[in-house]
């Protein structure tokens, strides 16, 4: 799939329970390994909201833009993934209406939205304030530095656990894909094999500059003093995530480059964390998802509320 001026298009991705989200500018595809060993893929149009609502692509607006609406596919792609990974497909389609499916994905965007502002922005909040200190500088610099560290005992800890490296597995299978795309590598298994698991776009990346990015915005606010100065950080959120996409973009931009190296640096180390080497099954399902998602393989055009059994059919 080639741009008009004949340039690569944008392709992300994202890891999810034995299988693997691609997606590109006009599609969506997830592929995942069943328990039997056959793949099932799943491919829905795409249209961005950023270029249904030309205001939404501007500047510093679709940084929080992309965020919020990757957290939206990511989601049901993981529904998506959970049920062909780990459930009969007479079950699933029996169990699940599309209004149930809502219903749960709706609460479980509530739920993880509710759980990450409490840990990395309320608690950090509260252990400084236990620290006594009153310049608002370093305030919000000891603030900054108990978010970073709790992000990073957060990944660690996951990364023990054994099912999440399977996911961190897969997570290499996408970037070592996207590199051979990027690379005008063959999409075969022997394309891929050579690249690394470390790509810097990822969105593990793209969490760490959110992290280092709010340090810097919230040092201007000085120390909160009560309910409503806490209120009025988290209005910040969307600017945070505007800046820090922009810094991804400019660094993928000017890729090889000694400032794009500096800024890239720190999430390319985050990734011996939270990638893997996949093995050649997983390379597959990778391969297989991004494929579909260019438009290189015809997929299973299908609707996110239809059944498992629908979709693998």
């Amino acid at each position: 799939m080639k741009e008009k001026n004949g340039t690569k298009v944008h392709v992300g991705g994202q890891a999810v329970i034995e299988g693997v989200m691609m997606r590109s500018p006009e599609y969506v595809s997830v592929a995942v390994r069943k328990p039997d060993g056959t793949i099932v893929v799943k491919r829905s149009s795409y249209l961005s909201w950023t270029r249904r609502c030309k205001i939404l692509g501007w500047p510093l607006i679709r940084g929080g833009v992309v965020l919020i609406e990757s957290l939206v596919w990511g989601i049901r792609a993981l529904n998506f993934s959970g049920d062909v990974a780990m459930a009969d497909e007479k079950t699933v389609e029996s169990t699940r209406s599309d209004r149930k499916t809502k219903i749960l994905m709706g609460l479980t965007v509530i739920f993880s939205l509710a759980l990450g502002i409490g840990f990395f922005f309320l608690l950090p909040l509260f252990l400084t304030e236990l620290t006594g200190v009153r310049s608002g500088v370093l305030f919000n610099l000891i603030d900054g530095l108990f978010r970073l560290i709790l992000f990073l005992l957060y990944l660690f800890l996951i990364s023990r656990w054994k099912e999440i490296r399977r996911v961190f597995e897969y997570h290499g299978a996408e970037h070592k894909s996207i590199f051979a795309y990027e690379q005008d590598r063959p999409l075969t298994l022997e394309g891929v094999k050579s690249f690394s698991t470390h790509h810097p776009r990822c969105g593990t990346s793209f969490l760490l500059v959110v992290v280092l990015v709010s340090i810097l915005v919230f040092v201007f606010l000085g120390r909160p003093e009560n309910l409503l100065d806490r209120l009025i950080r988290f209005l910040f959120i969307p600017l945070i995530g505007g800046i820090s996409y922009e810094i991804i973009r400019l660094s993928s931009r000017r890729a090889g480059r000694l400032f794009s190296r500096l800024l890239t640096a720190p999430g390319l180390w985050l990734q011996n964390i939270t990638t893997r080497e996949p093995d050649d099954e997983q390379l597959e399902v990778g391969l297989t998802a991004l494929r579909c998602a260019l438009g290189l393989e015809p997929g299973i055009q299908v609707k996110w509320a239809d059944s498992v059994k629908g979709a693998g059919s």
